[in-house]
């Protein structure tokens, strides 16, 4: 770490109406994550959870994040290593397993624990610029964010292999088919259009946004008879919150909005 990058903020906050926004702010070294950054980032998603209904995890400069810091990792002993490797198992848990939804704006790199971090939020957002990658084959290393689990069930283990053992790069478009994105926009709009989603589900009954992070990848590895009934459970604990009844009773009077044909 340089003495003018241990002077500055490597992960902005911001809270935007009940919108947290949260910026890797080390673009001169392509958003790589650091020990420090870590450590900032478990801070800026502890405050998120309690200040916000909804958060956006973006990058300043070219790139989202490229990955690990390497200068870093080639100087731990195996122990040190493991233990690295949790911490970040800890952060990203808190993200995908927390309070609220976490939306990621993707841009350029989005590479090894990059990667990492965009897969343990619920919703991703990548610009044409955007690309994926696994480098971690062609380093001498392996993935230890967490990628083995979240990543092998977003685009399959057949293409995570690929990713890894050829150091291939995945465009956006490509990115989206593989389930590593949900969305597409044009270059630059990602952050916007995540900011615009993040709003959306902060609207919802925090009940619902609750069991959806929770529940459903809960009920993925279940066999099919024990989801359901988790299902059942849950259905029957949102629907009798205070809020529900206050929702549904306005879609049943026609106050509340009606979906239409997304092309119209």
């Amino acid at each position: 770490m340089s003495d003018s990058e241990s002077d500055k903020d490597i992960v902005l906050y911001d809270l935007d109406g009940e919108v947290a926004v949260i910026t890797l702010n080390r673009p001169e070294k392509r958003n790589a994550v650091s020990d420090r950054v870590i450590k900032a980032l478990a801070a800026a998603v502890d405050r998120a959870q309690e200040e916000a209904k909804a958060a956006v995890i973006c990058g300043n400069g070219k790139h989202f994040c490229a990955g690990l810091d390497l200068a870093e990792h080639v100087k731990r002993s195996p122990i040190e290593g493991v233990h690295h490797s949790r911490s970040w198992h800890a952060v990203f848990d808190r993200i995908e397993a927390g309070k609220i939804p976490f939306f990621s704006a993707l841009h350029g790199a989005v590479v090894g624990g990059g990667l990492e971090l965009a897969a343990a939020t619920h919703i991703r957002v990548a610009d044409a610029t955007t690309f994926f990658a696994l480098p971690e084959g062609t380093r001498g290393i392996f993935v230890g964010g967490g990628a083995s689990v979240r990543v092998g069930r977003l685009c399959g283990v057949a293409r995570m292999t690929d990713m890894m053992l050829t150091g291939r790069t995945v465009s956006a478009e490509q990115g989206e088919h593989w389930n590593l994105c949900q969305y597409v926009v044009g270059e630059g709009e990602a952050k916007a259009f995540a900011i615009d989603l993040a709003r959306k589900a902060a609207q919802n009954a925090e009940m619902s946004n609750y069991s959806i992070i929770h529940a459903l990848p809960r009920v993925g590895d279940m066999s099919r008879a024990d989801g359901l009934f988790l299902e059942s459970f849950v259905a029957s604990m949102a629907a009798s919150s205070p809020e529900a009844e206050e929702r549904l009773n306005a879609f049943l009077n026609k106050s509340a909005a009606r979906l239409s044909h997304p092309g119209k």
